[in-house]
């Protein structure tokens, strides 16, 4: 098997209370030493600027207009007209005393202001804080506060929400530009505490001269992003220039690497937050391509319609998105008659053979593409030919079927803020990669080290153990918390807490997180996240958690029902009542609790591991219950205090029937 990484230091030893660590690896395409940044480049702005200068009149970002209440087409506007209003929004804050160094927090869901806003302050080397739109007023507030924000933009409908946190936050805050308009009784309640509001169209027209743009250096801190993370406070995750810039390049070789190539020709489409890095590098990075790109008009309702009205060239998704996807395309397919199912079994496997032995997707079988699988690439608006999944592992089946089915290349790759997004990635059209988050980015270095108490052994035939990263793309440390920047960089090495297995071919498979595990009340480990997974491929679930501790010796759970399936089978067996009835039905609970063991397992689950109880939810877990981060990962300790009581009658009835 081809080896895509190679080794550029040994393995070390454990010593005293140090675990033993794997050798360091870096991937092929950086034999001769880590990617640096171009001279040149000392900021995104040499970014946007060039662009506008090689492409004036390209469409850079679009929105769905409006009118009568009709969502119509994308309308757009130029890189240049972008450019001269960035210009205009830099110099009117810098008009308001807002100085290269300080912070101005951007606040609402993606759209072409939030692009515009953020530009503003690249070009002044203001610093550019992210809110994330779901995370509630108390974290809105904890983060001006302890950014020190002195000017947010917010989108219109988000003003209410800021003006309910602004007396907590006057120390530093002192302006409000609104994305669209604002009321004058919003204006007056935010002038009765000493702070100035305007609309977007009166803070453009607020400057009557451009000012000179500063002098920009790379160590500038460019951005700081607040991850939401699971438990306490946000952290501030610090970016500078030289890390962002070096991590779009990055994108850029990787992407050349694998013989692929992004044009001004592209258009993206943006619905994955803005306020997540992982968005933000691939705008950055469709800016310096001159590509371009149209925004989600904010309802998920409408999210297939908006790709279909855009028909982007360049999709971007994280495993839930892909989830639904597959699950929605698997559906259709098995309720096409006899024929038609035959002849996609026939096409799937012919198409799967061919990029097992490593024919490029686009050559793997053009006759199948075209006959069968052109359906499904019309889901996503016909012209999709570059697909990116992160945030997450994307599950080994739905990665293969979408690689088969999409007819575009899927690039599974994994990062975290600190990481400056993707710090492992997939090598388009090898097949060994998939189930895999791939190999280091050319930016950086990895190793594993040890972690006893989990049974990972780096030194193994098998190595396993914690993924640590040393390079060029990394954070600088937390805003104000260099206790918790100390805890994650050790030895010169970032921590990621996130546990994986090499493979032969160099590539890194997630396996577990080091801090999601606990003990049952016999004493077995239960590594939640795993089992999770594996439920998770029950079609009859959209989402699952599960939860244990150890003053107990089994597991319970909470999963939201495929609504049709359930419907479905309900129809089949007499069950009548809408889906919130049927969830409480206690033959629907023993059906899916009894379905989920059988998926368990068939994926060899241990006796331990399966559940004893199901809670059915008909509301998937959302951020607007604070269940969920806004890159859809669970947030267990908001779910045990939402769920308490009912994990506690859970337990209760399983004792019960075991007695």
């Amino acid at each position: 098997m081809e080896a895509y990484t190679i080794k550029v230091e040994e393995s070390r030893p454990a010593t005293g209370d140090r675990p033993s660590a794997g050798p360091v690896y870096r991937c092929i395409y950086a034999k001769d030493g880590l990617l640096d940044p171009p001279s040149g480049i000392e900021s995104p702005w040499e970014f946007f600027s060039g662009s506008v200068k090689r492409y004036p009149q390209n469409q850079m970002l679009g929105r769905r207009e409006v009118s009568d209440g009709q969502v119509g087409q994308y309308v757009w506007q130029t890189y240049e007209e972008v450019y001269n209003k960035a210009i205009k929004i830099g110099s009117a804050m810098r008009g308001r005393g807002v100085n290269p160094g300080d912070r101005c927090g951007i606040y609402g869901i993606n759209c072409p202001e939030w692009v515009t806003a953020m530009e503003a302050c690249i070009s002044q080397g203001i610093c550019y804080v992210p809110l994330y739109d779901t995370l509630g007023a108390n974290a809105v507030e904890f983060i001006i506060n302890h950014a020190e924000i002195s000017t947010v933009f917010v989108q219109e409908n988000k003003i209410q929400s800021m003006l309910v946190c602004l007396p907590r936050c006057v120390a530093h805050l002192k302006t409000i530009i609104s994305f669209g308009k604002v009321a004058d009784a919003q204006k007056q309640e935010a002038e009765q505490v000493g702070v100035s509001c305007f609309s977007w169209e009166d803070f453009l027209s607020s400057v009557n001269s451009n000012c000179k743009l500063p002098q920009v250096r790379k160590d500038d801190i460019c951005t700081i992003m607040y991850t939401s993370g699971t438990t306490g406070d946000p952290k501030g995750v610090i970016l500078t220039n030289r890390v962002v810039v070096t991590q779009v390049i990055n994108t850029e070789q990787l992407i050349l690497e694998t013989d692929n190539v992004v044009t001004e020709e592209d258009t993206y489409f943006s619905f994955l937050p803005l306020a997540h890095i992982f968005d933000q590098i691939i705008e950055n990075y469709c800016i310096y391509k001159g590509a371009s790109i149209g925004y989600w008009q904010g309802d998920v309702r409408c999210l297939i319609e908006d790709i279909q009205q855009l028909k982007p060239t360049l999709f971007c998704g994280v495993p839930r998105v892909y989830d639904r996807i597959y699950t929605g395309v698997k559906q259709k397919i098995s309720a096409g008659g006899l024929l038609s199912r035959k002849l996609f079994q026939i096409a799937y496997e012919h198409k799967l053979s061919n990029l097992k032995r490593g024919v490029r997707q686009d050559m793997a079988s053009p006759f199948f593409d075209r006959l069968v699988f052109n359906k499904i690439k019309q889901v996503l608006g016909g012209r999709v030919r570059m697909m990116l999944s992160g945030a997450a592992p994307l599950p080994k089946h739905v990665e293969e079927f979408l690689r088969v089915t999409s007819c575009s290349v899927l690039i599974q790759g994994y990062g975290l803020t600190e990481s400056c997004a993707g710090c492992f990635t997939s090598i388009a059209n090898v097949y060994s990669m998939v189930g895999t988050v791939g190999i280091p980015v050319m930016t950086i270095e990895t190793r594993l080290e040890s972690v006893p108490d989990m049974g990972y052994d780096a030194l193994s035939p098998t190595p396993r153990g914690e993924i640590c990263l040393r390079g060029q793309t990394l954070f600088s440390g937390y805003h104000k918390r260099p206790d918790l920047t100390d805890e994650v960089f050790i030895d010169g090495w970032f921590h990621t807490g996130d546990i994986g297995e090499l493979q032969p071919d160099g590539a890194m498979k997630i396996i577990d997180r080091k801090k999601n595990i606990f003990k049952l009340s016999q004493g077995e480990y239960i590594a939640v996240e795993n089992i999770e997974i594996a439920y998770s491929q029950c079609p009859l679930i959209t989402s699952i958690w599960v939860y244990g501790n150890s003053f107990e010796s089994f597991l319970v759970g909470v999963a939201v029902p495929e609504k049709q399936a359930l419907e479905n089978w309900a129809a089949a067996n007499h069950l009548t009542g809408n889906f919130v009835e049927l969830c409480k039905h206690p033959k629907s609970r023993k059906y899916i609790l009894e379905e989920l063991n059988n998926t368990g397992r068939q994926l060899q689950l241990r006796g331990f591991e399966m559940l004893k109880a199901i809670h059915l939810e008909p509301i998937p877990f959302d951020m607007e219950r604070d269940l969920i981060t806004p890159t859809f990962k669970l947030k267990r300790p908001q779910l045990l205090k939402y769920y308490k009581d009912r994990i506690d009658e859970l337990y209760q009835e399983a004792k019960e029937k075991k007695a």
